[in-house]
């Protein structure tokens, strides 16, 4: 059973490790005949090595539906691994590669969406609230005259533990964490890492409907292990670090200042961030969904206190600004 597999966003952090985790791990590269990237921007340092590693780069100029079905149907694409691009026409583009994936017959299609994006209401988190509906246009097969065999699956990853690198001055200079969670909501950060294992899982596991029937039409809420409060985070930071810094409850006006200064990422990506923080103030994510994770890989998805021991070099050297 073939299996040819595209990925979108690759320029980005998140579809970068996806691509790079299938081609250089010797498990998930025996999943598959090809991999190829849909790329915003192909010329890109990551876009780059991921070709010298094996990954077919190719541009994709958004607005032209006809054009992205004929690209994709001559990459022989049967799998798409769909990320919503850091762009401000987000949703239009990501509406767009899935119209275009259903008309091109691409029967596996495994959408990155955001956990919490179903607690989302949307005149307060309109940005969270956004995935809902691209959740729903990959789950329904609207057009009839398809031929493929309509195999979906929706990821919603939780807050990406890496998004505590952007406060890495803080942490060096100031020796504070100051994220506007308040003082005693939790959540549960995933790392980047746990997210990437369990969609090479996905795109590569097979069945007889397309994906595997392990996988195929489900919606897996992924978070880390551990539910944490601002405190309880800097308390692992400090074991792992040997630092004694302390969390600092700030503002959201004030996060808005941090995250301008310290994040090239487009704005439409601030404004998520800041959303999922107001629903973590709302009490809207206490919980821990890792069921999927133990059952998709066998393993145990990383503990803070990992997080930080894994990222140490950073916190000592941190860069004046990130991407989200």
């Amino acid at each position: 059973m073939s299996r040819n597999i595209c990925i979108t966003s690759v320029d980005g952090h998140t579809g970068h490790l996806i691509a790079e985790l299938l081609v250089t791990n010797e498990t998930f590269s025996k999943g598959y005949d090809s991999v190829c990237a849909l790329a915003l921007h192909p010329t890109t340092a990551r876009s780059k090595s991921l070709e010298k590693k094996g990954v077919k780069i190719i541009p994709y100029k958004p607005g032209k539906l006809r054009d992205v079905v004929e690209t994709l149907k001559q990459t022989g694409a049967d799998t798409m691994c769909l990320i919503p691009p850091a762009h401000k026409d987000k949703v239009d583009i990501t509406e767009e590669l899935i119209e275009a994936a259903k008309k091109a017959n691409v029967q596996n299609i495994c959408l990155l969406s955001s956990a919490g994006a179903d607690m989302a209401e949307r005149d307060k988190q309109p940005r969270l609230r956004e995935f809902v509906d691209l959740e729903t246009k990959v789950m329904t097969k609207e057009d009839p005259s398809t031929t493929a065999e309509h195999s979906p699956v929706i990821i919603r990853a939780g807050f990406y533990a890496e998004n505590l690198l952007l406060y890495t001055p803080q942490a060096k200079e100031e020796k504070i964490l100051p994220i506007p969670v308040g003082k005693n909501h939790k959540f549960a950060p995933i790392a980047l890492g746990d997210i990437a294992q369990v969609v090479a899982h996905v795109l590569t596991g097979k069945g007889k409907h397309g994906f595997s029937d392990q996988h195929r039409g489900q919606l897996m809420v992924l978070t880390g292990p551990i539910l944490a409060t601002g405190d309880e985070l800097v308390t692992a930071a400090n074991q792992a670090l040997g630092t004694e810094m302390k969390f600092e409850d700030i503002s959201e006006a004030e996060a808005k200042k941090v995250l301008h200064a310290q994040s090239d990422s487009d704005k439409s990506e601030l404004e998520l961030l800041l959303e999922y923080y107001s629903l973590v103030r709302e009490g809207k994510t206490s919980y821990i969904s890792t069921m999927a994770f133990h059952d998709i890989t066998g393993t145990h998805p990383q503990e803070p206190l990992a997080f930080f021991k894994a990222y140490q070099d950073e916190f000592a050297h941190p860069s004046k600004k990130r991407k989200i």
